[in-house]
């Protein structure tokens, strides 16, 4: 499978193309247009929010309510386009017409001095329309469709907060399963479990946004229901954690990925850090009592739920802006303060959730084939035979 976002933050729309889903999927749009409502939620979001209402339109690839096996093009019109169509307009000047005023201040922290460097824009704005995490939307309405496919097949992903600064959920990575964090963190527009520890999480935040500043913090995506084998070993690019990785990393502002114990391996002994491997005769099957591995071994999920954890830098764009240097005049001067979110670790952990779901229903049409969904699932009830008698 792969998919191609386009569309600015403030142009007319984010349009998505989706390739590789099998045909007879039934998909709904409600279904992506929930995905997408919970993308907008979290406390410390900025004001776009408030202005966006994102919506779904399902321009081709479905058919009476199922995928036909062709690409599936999807729109998300931007509502603050009507304030934007002029400075964002892509015809080009009327004769007299005065071009827009520049953005000349690149934001520490950002893509805008690199992305201005990479490509000779002299207009930053070139650079922060596409930059922007408003691009996310487009993947969440993407890994939708990836989180249909793989609810047929009774596999899983959840997200939920587990660190916004120093407030931190105590409890170890992979405690709660999809269902319980469906259930719990939902309840709370932080997105965590616990929601004494959201309460706390909520006051670092409005003290951050008090002192013009902002937050980052740790998400945690689960996934279960997966069977042993998705991915690779035989290959770098086939390794399946890898492939997370990259996944997650594309993420603006996530800076770093580890699964099951994590960085936390790099403290304990062997002896404490790898699953036992236990076998049950009595339902001829392997387990393991612990998952530091996160699910994963040699690339390839091993039957166990998958857990990995990021963490996502603070938003760059601050309202008491660091140091800068206007890239025409070279002088000194503060960081422009664009609108932005204090913290958005709740919108970036549904964000993630779409990313691993597209991975993780990648690796499944990898592994068990089919043009249509009856072709996929006798192949992949034909594998569940097979491990049951290896």
């Amino acid at each position: 499978m792969r998919f191609l976002t386009a569309g600015e933050s403030h142009g007319p729309a984010l349009t998505v193309i989706v390739e590789g889903l099998p045909a007879g999927l039934p998909v709904e749009k409600s279904f992506l247009n929930r995905h997408l409502a919970r993308r907008q939620l979290g406390y410390g979001r900025g004001a776009r929010m408030r202005i966006e209402n994102d919506q779904v339109e399902i321009l081709s690839g479905l058919r009476l309510g199922f995928t036909l096996g062709s690409p599936i093009s999807l729109l998300i019109r931007n509502r603050d386009w009507e304030n934007w169509a002029t400075e964002m307009s892509p015809e080009p000047l009327a004769h007299g017409q005065p071009a827009p005023t520049p953005v000349e201040l690149p934001r520490p922290g950002h893509a805008d001095l690199p992305g201005a460097l990479k490509f000779g824009f002299k207009d930053i704005r070139n650079v922060l329309e596409r930059a922007s995490a408003r691009e996310t939307a487009a993947r969440v309405a993407a890994g939708s469709l990836a989180c249909r496919l793989l609810e047929e097949f009774e596999i899983r992903v959840a997200s939920h907060v587990v660190q916004v600064g120093t407030v931190k959920l105590d409890s170890p990575p992979g405690r709660f399963s999809p269902p319980e964090i469906a259930r719990l963190a939902e309840r709370n527009n932080l997105r965590c479990v616990d929601p004494a520890i959201a309460r706390k999480m909520r006051t670092e935040i409005q003290r951050a946004k008090d002192a013009g500043d902002s937050l980052g913090g740790v998400f945690e995506v689960v996934a279960s229901g997966l069977p042993p084998g998705l991915g690779s070993y035989t290959q770098w690019d086939r390794r399946l954690d890898g492939l997370l990785a990259q996944a997650i990393l594309s993420i603006p502002a996530v800076k770093g990925v580890e699964f099951g114990l994590g960085f936390r391996q790099a403290e304990l002994p062997g002896s404490q850090v790898h699953d036992e491997i236990l076998y049950d005769p009595v339902t001829a099957s392997f387990s393991r009592p612990t998952n530091n591995a996160g699910g994963l071994e040699g690339g390839i999920t091993n039957g166990q739920p998958l857990v990995l954890r990021a963490v996502m830098k603070p938003i760059p764009t601050l309202t008491r802006p660091l140091q800068s240097v206007h890239l025409a005049t070279k002088q000194p001067a503060p960081a422009p303060a664009e609108r932005s979110d204090v913290c958005a670790l709740p919108a970036a952990a549904v964000v993630a959730e779409a990313m691993v779901a597209w991975v993780l229903a990648d690796a499944f049409l990898a592994k068990f084939g089919g043009d249509s969904l009856p072709d996929l699932r006798s192949s992949y009830d034909h594998y569940l035979t097979r491990l049951a008698a290896f």
